[in-house]
């Protein structure tokens, strides 16, 4: 079997890929928690770390095709979004494609994002029963507003590459044909650069934007948590798969 995460460290770079692209990169647990490991476990030489997906998605977030109960969900998916604001290296994302769900808030979550003008983001949270989660109730907010936020979250509505930039959500939408190119540039300008500096300027950067990011996964936690357990989740997630309208009952 394809190994479904690969993580290369090459020239100061850890570059970390989603490596299911028949799934559109849909995550699993193993695959949240081997991205967190190579993270946490970056060696002295890493100066910079890429997350990327293969194909043509960077993630369409957790599979559905499986049982979703419990907190244990949501403490691999919190402990990756700790490790990449947490660590002292600049993380890029690179946005080939979709980044939905999770796969949106992971991207988000990264210092710097590139994206694929045809690209897009999208929480869709709401339509299968479930409410942001991955921070992005926070970032979003800090990044854009509470309005645009709230639009995400409630209308569960893509949001093009280029409105995302526009919009202050992301670093940069670029062509399709010069996105490896731009990402490739960035990267290698972050890795030959004043890694101190950068360090220190994350973690200021952080500290002001995301001083309440802690409270806010805890938070995320316990109402995705109690969210498992309903009716709506279940109608949502099965109507998901089968791909028809959920018909939600408020239970």
């Amino acid at each position: 079997m394809t190994d479904a995460v690969l993580v290369d460290d090459a020239d100061g770079v850890l570059t970390i890929t989603w490596n299911d692209p028949d799934r559109l990169n849909g995550l699993t647990a193993e695959m949240i928690d081997k991205a967190s490991d190579a993270i946490e476990q970056a060696g002295d030489g890493v100066r910079v770390i890429v997350l990327r997906g293969a194909g043509r998605a960077f993630s369409t977030g957790a599979r559905l095709d499986g049982t979703i109960s419990g907190t244990e969900p949501m403490d691999v998916a919190n402990r990756l979004i700790r490790t990449i604001t947490s660590s002292p290296l600049p993380v890029v994302a690179a946005v080939n494609g979709p980044a939905a769900g999770f796969g949106c808030s992971i991207a988000l979550a990264a210092d710097i994002t590139i994206a694929q003008e045809s690209a897009y983001f999208l929480l869709p949270f709401a339509n299968i029963g479930l409410l942001p989660d991955g921070g992005t109730t926070a970032v979003v907010a800090a990044s854009v507003g509470r309005a645009r936020a709230m639009a995400m979250a409630l209308l569960g509505e893509r949001l093009p590459a280029e409105e995302a930039a526009r919009a202050g959500l992301i670093h940069a939408a670029v062509p399709d044909e010069r996105h490896a190119a731009e990402v490739e540039q960035v990267v290698a300008r972050l890795a030959a650069g004043a890694s101190l500096a950068y360090r220190a300027a994350k973690e200021a950067i952080t500290a002001a934007t995301l001083g309440h990011l802690e409270e806010v996964l805890d938070r995320e936690r316990g109402l995705q948590t109690a969210l498992f357990g309903t009716q709506d989740f279940a109608e949502g997630a099965t109507a998901f798969v089968e791909k028809r309208a959920p018909t939600f009952v408020g239970r």
